[in-house]
C-alpha cells in the first residue's frame, strides 16, 4: 500500500528552515517546538528519499535537492495563502482579505492615505500590503492586486494603465538657502546631486531626461529610493522625486521645472479570475480612481506652482537700529 504524500505542514516547515537556516529560528517563526520541526524535516526527507539539509558551523545548509524544490514549495505556499484569502469572505460580500503588492516607495509614500480612505468606507475588508521592489507573481496568486511601474507582460491578468508619473528635480529650502538654484542644466555641475549607485536600469532611464547622467556626478549614491528621498528632505542636495510626493512637502521646490524631467508608467493589475470577487474589485476600483488623481495632480500643468525660496543676500554693513 502506497504511503500518503507529504502534507502541507511538512513543506511549510521545510520553507521556514530553508529561509532561516536553523531549526530553532524556524520553530519560533512557526510557533512550533524544535523537536517538531526536526521531525517534519525528517519525515519529508524520508518521503522524498533524499537529504534536504546538512549541518554546518553556521547552521543548516540546503542541499541541491532542497534548492531545486524551493520554487515548487513557494508556489504551494502562495496557493495556500490565496485559498485562505478566498475563504475569508463571500464572493459577493464586502468583507474578507485582499493582498496588495507595490514597490517600497509607492507602498510607503503613496498608498497609505489611499488605503486609509478605503478602510473608512469598507471597514470589513482587511488588506495585506506586500512591499517589494521585485514584482510578485500574480499568476500564482502571490498577491491579488499589484501596482506596477511598468507594463505587465504575464497572461491572464487584468491591467489598467493609470497614467504617467512625472519625476522632476527638487531641492529642500535649506539647501537652496545655502547654495541657491541652478538656472540652466549646465549649472547643475556646480551643485550637490543625489543619485543612483549600481542601478544601471535607473541610470539609463534618467538619461531620457536630457541630461548626460553618469554615476560620477552623484555626491551621494544609493539605490534605495527612500534613502535618496530622506537625503533630499534633509537638505543634502538636489534629487529626482515623483512630483506627486514632492508636492506634499511645502519645503521642497522644483529645480529647472520643465527643463529636466521624465515619466514612469503606472499600471494597476489583478488576476482575471478575481474580477467576480467583490472585495477585490472594490479595492481595485478605489485604487484606480485614487492613483489616477495622484498621477494627474503630479503633472506640471496640474500642480500649483511653488515659488522656490530665495537664497539669502550677503550681509551688508550693520545699520542703525530703529528700535
Amino acid at each position: 500500500m502506497a504511503s500518503a504524500p507529504p502534507g502541507w505542514d511538512l513543506y511549510r516547515s521545510f520553507l521556514a528552515v530553508l529561509r532561516l537556516g536553523s531549526l530553532s529560528a524556524a520553530a519560533r517563526t512557526l510557533g512550533l517546538t524544535q523537536p517538531t520541526l526536526g521531525r517534519h524535516i525528517a519525515e519529508l526527507e524520508a518521503a522524498l528519499g533524499q537529504p534536504l539539509f546538512v549541518r554546518s558551523q553556521t547552521g543548516l545548509s540546503p542541499t541541491d535537492a532542497a534548492q531545486s524544490l524551493a520554487s515548487s514549495a513557494e508556489a504551494m505556499e502562495a496557493a495556500a495563502a490565496a485559498f485562505l484569502r478566498t475563504a475569508s469572505g463571500g464572493l459577493d460580500e464586502a468583507n474578507g482579505t485582499v493582498r496588495l503588492t507595490a514597490s517600497e516607495f509607492v507602498g510607503v509614500e503613496v498608498l497609505p492615505p489611499i488605503l486609509t480612505a478605503f478602510r473608512e468606507t469598507h471597514p470589513a475588508i482587511d488588506i495585506e500590503l506586500a512591499i517589494s521592489d521585485t514584482n510578485q507573481d500574480l499568476s500564482r496568486r502571490d498577491a491579488d492586486i499589484a501596482v506596477r511601474m511598468a507594463r505587465p507582460t504575464q497572461a491572464a491578468l487584468v491591467a489598467r494603465r493609470i497614467g504617467d508619473i512625472g519625476i522632476g528635480l527638487y531641492a529642500h529650502r535649506r539647501y537652496i538657502a545655502r547654495h541657491g538654484l541652478p538656472k540652466t542644466p549646465a549649472e547643475l555641475d556646480a551643485h550637490t546631486i543625489i543619485g543612483f549607485d549600481a542601478d544601471a536600469i535607473s541610470l539609463r532611464a534618467s538619461r531620457t531626461s536630457g541630461l548626460p547622467v553618469s554615476r560620477a556626478v552623484f555626491a551621494l549614491r544609493s539605490d534605495s529610493e527612500h534613502a535618496r528621498l530622506a537625503a533630499l528632505r534633509a537638505g543634502f542636495g538636489i534629487a529626482a522625486c515623483q512630483d506627486g510626493v514632492a508636492r506634499r512637502d511645502p519645503d521642497l521646490a522644483a529645480v529647472l521645472p520643465g527643463a529636466v524631467r521624465f515619466d514612469l508608467e503606472m499600471w494597476l493589475v489583478m488576476h482575471e479570475n478575481l474580477r467576480t470577487s467583490r472585495r477585490v474589485r472594490l479595492l481595485y476600483d478605489h485604487l484606480a480612481v485614487a492613483l489616477s488623481v495622484y498621477a494627474m495632480r503630479g503633472t506640471p500643468t496640474k500642480m500649483a506652482a511653488k515659488a522656490p525660496p530665495k537664497a539669502p543676500k550677503k550681509p551688508g554693513k550693520p545699520g542703525r537700529s530703529r528700535g
